[in-house]
Formats: C-alpha cells, sequence, structure tokens
C-alpha cells in the first residue's frame, strides 16, 4: 500500500527537488499537463521586461547586435543540443515545429529525387500527417503511406524517400526505436526525420548516436519556453551543406545585408533560417533553456519513470473496477512522461479533475493524459493527483460534467 508519507520521504531525497524553486506554479494547482504547456519560469516575466523596455525600448534597432539578437537562433539552438544528442552546430531555434516540419520534409524529398514514399504511422502527431498531406499536394507526385507503428521496419523498402514519426507518441508515451528505425531507413538508402515535441526535457533523445538525420520540435512543452514558443530543427552535419530548403529568406543568406537579388544559402545549418526571428519569444525561450545548464538528464529520466510509476501504481491501487485502464506502455523503458489512462467517459471526468485543480487533458475518443514533468512536479503532488481521480471515479461526479459539446481545446 503506498501512502502519502511515503512520498514525502521521496521529494526529501529528490536530486532535481530544487529545480521547483525555478518555476512559478499556481497555489494549490495540481499541475499534470507539462506535456502540453510548460510552467512559466520565474526569471521570465523580468527578462521580458528587460527586451521590452531596454533593449527594445531604448536600443532600438542597435539591439540586433548590442543585445544579441540576431545570433539568438544559433545560441539557442547551441543550448537544445544537449538534451537532444546533436551538436551545437547542428541545431537552430526558429519558426514553429509544423513549419520546421515542413522546410525539411521537401528538403528531404529533394535528396531523394528518384523515390516517391513518405513512410508514417497513422498515429502520429496529426499536425504532421497534415503538414505531409501539404507537401504531398504540393509536389503532386508523392504518396504518404502509413503503417501501423509495429510494422514500419517492414514497410521501409527502396520506395521510400523519408520517414517520419513522431519520438514519442502522443498519445500512448509508447517510444520509437530511433536508432533501430534509422539503422533500418540507412540501410534501404531513406532518410529519417524525427518529430522530438514530446522527448526533449523529458527522454534521452541521442541524434547523433542513432545516427537521425534531420529532426524537429517544439520549445514550449517540457522545455517550457511559453505558449507559442519557437520551435526548432536539427540537420545532421554530414547533410547540412547539401539541404536546400523551400523557404529561402534573407535570414539564410549567405550575405542577408548584400541584399543581392539572387540566394546564396549560407553554409551550415543557418541556411534553414527563413524571416526575421521574434526577440521576445527567443528572449522568453532562452530563460527557459537556461535552467537545463546545471541539470542531469540522467536524473531526470530516473525521476521521470519513477513519477509514471507511482501514478499508475496508485491509478491500480486505488481505482481499480471504475472502469479505467492504463493506455501507455507498462515498460517503462518503452514509456515517455506522460500517462494516458482509458475511461468511456474520459472528457467529463477530465473536466471533473479541473473543477478540483488537477489539470491534466483529453485526447479523442477516450484518452486522459497526464503529464509528468520532473523539474517541477513532487511525488506528493503526484500521490494528491491520483487520490482526486480515484475520488471522482468513487463519487461519480464526473456525471455533472457530461456534455455533447466539449470545449474547443480540450
Amino acid at each position: 500500500m503506498i501512502d502519502r508519507a511515503h512520498c514525502v520521504a521521496r521529494d526529501r531525497s529528490d536530486p532535481l527537488a530544487h529545480c521547483r524553486e525555478r518555476f512559478h506554479i499556481p497555489e494549490g494547482l495540481l499541475y499534470l499537463d507539462g506535456n502540453s504547456l510548460g510552467a512559466m519560469p520565474k526569471a521570465a516575466p523580468a527578462r521580458l521586461r528587460q527586451v521590452i523596455e531596454e533593449e527594445w525600448g531604448e536600443g532600438l534597432i542597435r539591439s540586433w547586435l548590442d543585445a544579441g539578437w540576431w545570433d539568438m537562433p544559433r545560441r539557442l539552438g547551441a543550448k537544445i543540443a544537449p538534451l537532444i544528442g546533436a551538436g551545437a552546430d547542428e541545431v537552430v531555434a526558429t519558426d514553429t515545429t509544423s513549419v520546421n516540419l515542413f522546410k525539411l520534409l521537401i528538403a528531404a524529398l529533394a535528396l531523394r529525387p528518384d523515390r516517391r514514399v513518405i513512410l508514417s504511422d497513422p498515429g502520429n502527431f496529426p499536425t504532421d500527417l497534415y503538414i505531409a498531406q501539404g507537401v504531398q499536394g504540393l509536389l503532386g507526385r508523392h504518396e504518404l503511406r502509413l503503417v501501423p507503428a509495429e510494422r514500419i521496419l517492414d514497410a521501409i523498402d527502396e520506395s521510400v524517400a523519408v520517414v517520419t514519426l513522431t519520438h514519442v507518441d502522443f498519445k500512448s508515451a509508447q517510444i520509437h526505436d530511433m536508432k533501430g528505425i534509422t539503422a533500418a531507413a540507412h540501410r534501404a538508402g531513406a532518410l529519417t526525420l524525427w518529430d522530438l515535441s514530446h522527448s526533449a526535457g523529458a527522454v534521452p533523445v541521442d541524434l547523433e548516436g542513432a545516427g537521425a538525420d534531420l529532426a524537429v520540435g517544439c520549445g514550449y512543452k517540457y522545455l517550457n519556453g511559453g505558449p507559442g514558443a519557437p520551435a526548432y530543427l536539427y540537420v545532421r552535419r554530414a547533410l547540412q551543406d547539401s539541404i536546400r530548403p523551400p523557404l529561402s529568406g534573407w535570414w539564410a543568406h549567405a550575405q542577408p545585408f548584400a541584399f543581392d537579388i539572387e540566394f546564396t544559402p549560407v553554409a551550415g545549418i543557418g541556411r534553414n533560417l527563413c524571416g526575421t526571428q521574434s526577440a521576445l519569444a527567443m528572449a522568453a525561450l532562452e530563460v527557459a533553456l537556461d535552467i537545463w545548464r546545471d541539470v542531469d538528464m540522467t536524473a531526470v529520466r530516473a525521476k521521470s519513470v519513477a513519477l509514471t510509476e507511482l501514478f499508475i501504481a496508485l491509478v491500480e491501487q486505488d481505482c481499480a473496477g471504475f472502469g479505467v485502464a492504463v493506455a501507455s506502455p507498462r515498460d517503462p523503458a518503452q514509456r515517455g512522461s506522460h500517462v494516458s489512462i482509458r475511461h468511456a467517459e474520459g472528457y467529463a471526468v477530465a473536466q471533473a479533475l479541473r473543477a478540483r485543480g488537477v489539470i491534466g487533458d483529453f485526447r479523442s475518443p477516450d484518452l486522459m493524459r497526464f503529464g509528468f514533468t520532473p523539474l517541477y512536479l513532487s511525488y506528493a503532488e503526484v500521490f494528491d493527483a491520483a487520490a482526486h481521480l480515484a475520488e471522482v471515479l468513487r463519487s461519480g461526479a464526473w456525471r455533472e460534467m457530461k456534455t455533447d459539446a466539449p470545449a474547443r481545446v480540450t
């Protein structure tokens, strides 16, 4: 029997407990949705005021150089790189995940002009599939082939140009075998393009060790860069000067202030930039990334596993018989940092939890997702969240939340 005292004791010995002080967590809230939007770093408001009042207000255009705005995409990329197993010159912070996916998908297809297949999983993050569909429609000669995750390896053949997958499944939290899939793709002459949005900052990623070609990810989930924070992209060093991104904007020019009529791409990762970057958004993300300077990813992963294991054990201990089922992998080595719980009335249950200050989210048709962010979530909070879930189920409080019209954001 797991009790709260046991969880409090674990918090006292948690090597990451000090990180919580760097975040603003609203009083009385049990926040288990950092896999969708990370908490705000306490340093963010002061930094944004500095950018607005001093760098923009007083420095004006001089701040592109004096305040380092111009170098932000590469500087932030270098700070993200250690979290995803990449070199500092292989990552750049820019645009959104969807825009970056579009750019790299088109570029990957151009590197394999004799191949026609984009291979993915029907369970991939929907916007990634939408982008692939858009690319398919734009180019007019490619096939988007969707194969269940467990059959991906068998589906990689000489017709495949690029395999594009989300490293951690957004619904189930299943971790794909990045190294194995990449090796299979390379044996067949294909490229790989990974979405790390549900991985970076929670699950160790080793792009270099896996031999991955391309990757994208967002800055607002486990990286805590704020709503709509800049995304990032990765291009393996050996491919960088072969890549021809379809959005050839002036920030990617070899001499942007020469204002030449002809586009000449800069060497290296910078050619994947496009237009002018948002200094405000970059500044907020940089504050969040600076938190990671003295954080051990081994400790992050260990706590992620411990938190998800604790939650699953509590659900099984206290919620059995109330129509719930764990929909995430039971093997922690195969599970990311969120846990999905299936219930026929999952949306109503999630709303009842929100009314109690327990914030998770819901994914159609019946999944409640609970994210476990190791930097600011405690073991005692996980215990309390599971207790609320058990009480909502036992009491039937969720019945008061049933509706035929779910909110636009779930």
